[in-house]
């Protein structure tokens, strides 16, 4: 039973075998599906040196080349004060802001001119009074001679016995008489050149005063001595200002300056661009910084611009901010100004300035954009096939990034990101793409 069994479930399973092989061997065999290799588009760059111009930026706050501070030279009551003498108010040259009275200082020059005046006089009678004394010596000599020649004679006489004594002795109190003059008026031009001498100092010394009284005098009138801006007033009309006292502080409008604070690390990129390897110290400054070029702009509004030189480079270095002041002069600061349109360059301004080197030695310089995790580029080499390269960075700038190592002029360069950045991908410039 059990035999039987097996008998009757052989036939179904060799009927079902022959249909699975006949399906087999009558059916085609499947397609074979070849698989594509990943490509992407990206935009390319060909590599090519070009000229840089090293650019370094710096920031600083404004102040005008010179300012004026006028301080009472002279005490006494302010008479005069100008209309426009007011804050913001800009003034030319020579304008006579302030006037303190002038009463007592007139005065005192009409004393100090009196004085000199007097003392001239008395200068000019000394050489009138030596003159005379000279006239007067040269006669009384001439009558000495006489006299002598007299005394001689008679003291002949007397010794023949042809005159009295008394005649001898009569004659010899003459003749010492007019010796007694003749002295007088040698001592007396003796004493003129110290007499003159004093009479000089004492000329010098009222000169001193008249011009110390004339000086006085013109400090009573205050003057704007260049065009300036007027900042502070500290005194009214009719107010007694001592001696010392400030009166008006004032910009002056036809240079602006900087002092810029640059960063160390940039710095000798820029001058060394300029000097080619010469010391500073040495080289003809002047002539070494007008190749820098200078470019200022408002921090609150960029739009401001203005166009400056750099004048010097002072040798205080900041330590910890680790940057170098470099003075930028502006010509012209209030050219053009037509607030709010367009500003002057006025005192405390924040402005960013914009160095400029010469350009140097054709370099490579590529998109910071085109730098993946700071020095790694993505190249297509001749097979257009996707490259990784680590690059040596020298510098970045308005948006390009200055190489020094790693790429080659001809290299085609990559400017999108890829993800994933397979070595080996095909990249099809975007230029190309139909």
């Amino acid at each position: 039973m059990k035999r039987s069994r097996i008998l009757r479930i052989f036939p179904p399973l060799a009927l079902g075998l022959g249909l699975a092989v006949w399906l087999v061997a009558g059916s085609e065999p499947p397609e074979r599906v070849t698989r594509e290799a990943r490509s992407v588009t990206a935009r390319t760059l060909v590599i090519e040196p070009q000229e840089v111009r090293p650019v370094i930026r710096g920031y600083g706050t404004v102040r005008p080349a010179r300012s004026w501070q006028a301080v009472a030279e002279v005490a006494g009551t302010v008479t005069y004060r100008h209309t426009d003498l007011e804050t913001g108010k800009i003034l030319p040259t020579g304008t006579r802001v302030l006037e303190i009275d002038s009463t007592l200082y007139a005065l005192a020059l009409r004393q100090a001119e009196a004085d000199r005046a007097a003392l001239r006089a008395e200068q000019d009678q000394l050489a009138v009074e030596a003159d005379n004394t000279r006239r007067i010596l040269a006669i009384e000599q001439k009558r000495l001679e006489l006299a002598e020649a007299d005394l001689e004679r008679i003291d002949a006489l007397v010794s023949r016995g042809a005159a009295p004594e008394i005649r001898l002795d009569e004659q010899e109190r003459a003749t010492l008489q007019l010796r007694r003059g003749v002295q007088e008026l040698e001592n007396t031009l003796g004493l003129l050149p110290s007499r003159k001498a004093r009479l000089r100092a004492q000329i010098a010394r009222a000169e001193v005063g008249h011009d110390r009284a004339k000086r006085d005098l013109e400090m009573t009138r205050v003057e704007t001595p260049f065009t300036v801006r007027i900042g502070e007033v500290h005194v009214e009309r009719h107010q007694f200002v001592p001696a010392g006292s400030p009166l008006v502080t004032a910009d002056g409008i036809d240079r602006a300056e900087v002092t810029a604070q640059l960063p160390i690390k940039g710095f000798p990129r820029l001058v060394g661009s300029v000097t080619d390897g010469v010391d500073l110290q040495t080289a003809n400054q002047e002539n070494v910084l007008s190749q820098i070029g200078a470019e200022l702009r408002l921090v609150s509004d960029p739009r401001q611009i203005w166009q400056g030189r750099v004048i010097r480079i002072e040798n205080a270095l900041d330590p910890q901010a680790r940057t170098v002041p470099v003075v930028v002069e502006v010509e012209a600061p209030y050219a053009d100004a037509r607030p709010p349109m367009r500003l002057p360059l006025v005192r405390n301004m924040y402005v960013e300035v914009l160095l400029t080197g010469p350009p140097g030695p054709p370099r490579i310089a590529v998109p910071t954009s085109a730098l993946h995790e700071g020095r790694t580029v993505y190249l297509r080499d001749e097979s257009g096939l996707l490259e990784l390269r680590d690059v040596a960075l020298g510098w970045r700038q308005d948006g390009m990034a200055v190489i020094t190592d790693g790429l080659a002029p001809g290299e085609e360069l990559i400017l999108d990101d890829i993800v994933p950045a397979l070595p080996g991908l095909r990249v099809i410039p975007a230029e190309t793409t139909p």
